[in-house]
């Protein structure tokens, strides 16, 4: 990561504040949902199916929590 919060801070701190992870996992998870799709949404049991589930729910979950907490902080007016 490039910012300097992901440089200088925890992972606690790094929720939400950094922009590069949240581009990163919304790139990711708008690749990885629409080739789960075309190629494995007809075999759901079978390990790669599987396996590239997991990296969709992981990458759209993670882009979820930085989501909200991005917004309770800007709600909440907290640096």
């Amino acid at each position: 990561m490039a910012c300097d919060n992901c440089l200088s801070s925890i992972y606690k701190q790094k929720i939400g504040r950094c922009k590069t992870c949240m581009w990163q996992l919304a790139i990711l998870s708008l690749i990885s949902w629409p080739l789960w799709w075309f190629l494995y949404s007809e075999r759901v049991s079978h390990v790669e199916s599987i396996a590239l589930l997991f990296f969709c729910f992981s990458f759209t979950g993670l882009l979820l929590l930085h989501l909200i907490v991005l917004s309770y902080r800007l709600l909440t007016h907290r640096s």
